[in-house]
C-alpha cells in the first residue's frame, strides 16, 4: 500500500518535537537532538530501531516541509532530507526551485498545491510530512492519512508541541514496536471509518 500522507516524527514523552530556543545554531532546540539518537541503533534493542528507520527510508517518495523547518534544516541536511527525494516546501513566499547538494529538488508552493505535487512525485510511495505546523494544517484539512510516532523516554519540559488543540480519532495500525524508543503507527480516522449512527 502506498500513496499515503504520513507524519513520521520523534516526540518526547511530554509531547514536544523540538526543545526550547530553536535557532540556526541549534535547529532542534536545547536538548532536542536527544529525540533522534534512537536512529543510530545503539542500545540493547537498537536493531529494532534500525529496522523501523529502514522501513521509513524505503517508503518515502516525496516530502512536504514547513517553511520554518526548511529554513532550519537545509544546512544540516546538506540538501533534501532524503538524498534525491523531491521535497515541497509549504510557503506563501514562493521562489524558483532549488537543487540541493545531494541531488534532491526543493519546490515552493502553498499547502494544497505542495501536497498535490508531492503525491504526484511520490507515485505509489509515501509523502512524508516534516514540521509540526504544516502537520497540524494538514490534519485540520483532513489531508493527513497516518501518524507514526517514535516516542522517546525523555521530558524536554518545553519546546515545539506536536499538536496544539487539534482533535482527531486515531486507529492503531498493528501493535507498538519497542526498541530503545516506542514506535506507534496510527491511522487518522476518516468519515468512512465511523460506524453509521455514531454521534448522531
Amino acid at each position: 500500500m502506498g500513496g499515503r500522507v504520513v507524519l513520521d516524527v520523534s516526540v518526547s514523552l511530554d509531547g514536544f518535537t523540538a526543545g526550547p530556543n530553536v535557532r540556526d545554531s541549534e535547529p532542534m532546540g536545547d536538548g532536542g537532538e536527544r529525540l533522534h539518537t534512537w536512529m543510530a541503533g545503539n542500545g540493547a534493542d537498537g536493531e529494532i530501531d534500525v529496522g523501523v528507520r529502514r522501513e521509513v527510508d524505503a517508503a518515502v517518495g516525496a516530502t512536504v516541509i514547513g517553511r520554518h523547518t526548511f529554513d532550519l534544516g537545509v544546512g544540516p541536511w546538506g540538501g533534501t532530507p532524503w538524498p534525491g527525494v523531491p521535497s515541497f516546501v509549504v510557503t506563501h513566499r514562493t521562489r524558483e526551485d532549488l537543487l540541493g547538494d545531494n541531488g534532491g529538488i526543493f519546490a515552493f508552493d502553498g499547502l494544497q498545491a505542495a501536497l498535490q505535487r508531492a503525491k504526484q512525485a511520490a507515485g505509489h510511495k509515501d509523502v512524508l510530512v516534516l514540521g509540526a505546523d504544516v502537520a497540524r494544517q494538514l490534519l485540520r484539512a483532513g489531508l493527513l492519512d497516518e501518524i507514526r510516532i517514535h516516542l522517546v523516554p525523555v521530558l524536554l519540559g518545553a519546546g515545539t508541541p506536536l499538536f496544539d488543540g487539534e482533535q482527531a480519532e486515531l486507529i492503531p495500525e498493528g501493535k507498538p514496536v519497542t526498541g530503545t524508543v516506542t514506535h506507534l503507527r496510527l491511522r487518522v480516522a476518516k468519515a468512512a471509518d465511523r460506524a453509521p449512527g455514531v454521534g448522531s
